[in-house]
């Protein structure tokens, strides 16, 4: 509010976001917030606009078009959030319209990603102190739950700070007990650990296969779970994670794909079945627990094997330079691109797929890329799925001289404005099915009409994205 340039170093659960959101929405302007996670920035959105804040989030999983039209709204709409992956900052179409907005405050999520010291760093991110040129005057505040002393001077350095100013919070939790427990059985432990303390849980493992045997093993001793892990198809992901959310399934075993973005404030126990890849992950995922102050556990089981299981991984997890090089190659012939090409092009991209036509190990094919990525030749954007979208391109008045002419679209348009409101501004989603029902039609039917309304440059249709 100083207008001073500021790194936070706030714990999991403290709150991060309210610090720019309040600050943000006390000044004319728009808040840019740059975000890694396009899940989370979706969860913003949606909250923000739950709250009548106009709100917009912009990422690579979009078309042209809808990034266009999120950006004239954020020029003209009176939009009060701007919600970025850091890859769309080096766009031309982005650096265009941002001399027309007037920014009140640029917030950094995550902003550990910034430094090559970081624990997840993304060379992306290095283009925020390319964007801050154009935005004389206005301040930064970086956000992260995890920065050593280096780190949180690399970060100040990167973002051009002209002075260091870090507030810290204490990262204690008086309301969580850490617990550590060396075990030759960890499922009898956890059953007792479980037993012995009520409410919500979340069981953490590294392997997919073993969300599933414990989730069994908890259901066939009485504790309602489910399990999750990157694998499972969104909609599955989806419904168990609203079913957990809702009290119907008390636990859910996953892997560190679980729990990013995840709001629910009564989880009385995190426990760990096997060690996580640094101290820092495990404060972040342990911090899932009693967001609502109220006492709750931690727990990590021990073997004595787990030490040699994770110096195994790390072997996985940092795979040789030819094999990287082999990875990076097999990618230029997976699109059939020339060298030189591709760049600031996005792809739909199957692991399994393209692990299948090159013979590759999948865990080492996906540390690989991983690795291509930190050093800047590529972009990752964990995987999103979106519905289907519709925006009128016509205004109001042009639209009912086309109902008039047109009677036979008439019903479709009424039953889309009767559902659905900012269609004339925005992309909005959709539901054909539920329009069919409405409309007590075939959902192939209402389908084919939206996509003759989008032929005659009435409405732009976008397909469900997966």
């Amino acid at each position: 509010m100083q207008n001073r340039d500021t790194l936070a170093l706030l714990p999991t659960g403290g709150g991060k976001s309210i610090t720019f959101q309040v600050p943000a929405l006390a000044r004319p302007g728009i808040c840019l917030v740059i975000s890694p996670l396009i899940a989370l920035m979706r969860d913003q959105v949606e909250s923000l606009k739950s709250r009548g804040i106009k709100a917009v989030a912009i990422h690579s999983a979009l078309s042209r078009y809808e990034i266009d039209i999120a950006l004239e709204n954020c020029i003209y709409g009176n939009y009060k959030f701007l919600y970025l992956s850091p890859e769309r900052l080096g766009t031309d179409l982005f650096k265009a319209r941002l001399e027309s907005m007037k920014v009140n405050l640029l917030a950094v999520d995550e902003a550990h990603c910034i430094s090559q010291w970081g624990y997840d760093f993304r060379p992306t991110y290095l283009e925020i102190a390319k964007i801050r040129a154009m935005l004389p005057g206005v301040p930064v505040l970086a956000l992260t739950a995890t920065a050593t002393p280096s780190v949180a001077d690399d970060i100040q350095k990167q973002l051009g700070f002209p002075n260091q100013n870090v507030i810290r919070q204490s990262f204690e939790r008086k309301n969580l007990a850490y617990q550590v427990h060396q075990t030759e059985d960890k499922l009898a432990r956890l059953l007792k650990i479980l037993n012995k303390n009520n409410g919500s849980g979340i069981i953490y493992v590294r392997s997919r296969k073993k969300t599933r045997e414990i989730a069994d093993f908890l259901t066939k001793n009485n504790i309602s779970a489910s399990y999750y892990h990157a694998g499972l198809d969104s909609k599955i992901r989806q419904a168990r994670e609203k079913d957990w959310q809702n009290g119907n399934n008390r636990i859910m075993v996953s892997t560190n794909a679980f729990g990013m973005g995840i709001d629910k404030a009564d989880v009385r126990t995190v426990v760990h079945v096997d060690l996580p890849d640094s101290p820092e992950a495990y404060f972040q995922e342990a911090g899932r627990a009693g967001r609502d102050g109220e006492k709750s556990l931690a727990v990590l089981l021990y073997h004595q094997s787990d030490k040699k299981s994770l110096e195994q991984s790390m072997l996985v997890r940092f795979p040789g330079i030819d094999k990287i090089r082999k990875v990076y190659t097999a990618l230029g012939h997976y699109y059939q691109l020339i060298p030189g090409a591709g760049k600031g092009q996005v792809y739909n991209f199957s692991l399994r797929d393209f692990c299948l036509k090159f013979g590759f190990h999948t865990v080492v094919a996906y540390h690989s890329l991983k690795h291509i990525e930190r050093a800047g030749f590529i972009e990752l954007t964990e995987e999103i799925d979106l519905p289907s979208r519709l925006f009128f391109r016509v205004n109001r008045d042009d639209l009912y001289k086309f109902q008039v002419a047109n009677s036979r679209y008439d019903g479709i348009i009424k039953l889309l404005l009767r559902a659905y409101s900012g269609l004339f501004t925005d992309f909005c989603r959709v539901d054909l099915d539920l329009l069919a029902k409405k409309a007590k039609a075939r959902p192939e039917l209402i389908k084919k009409v939206v996509e003759s309304l989008q032929t005659q440059g009435i409405v732009y249709y976008l397909e469900p994205k997966k």
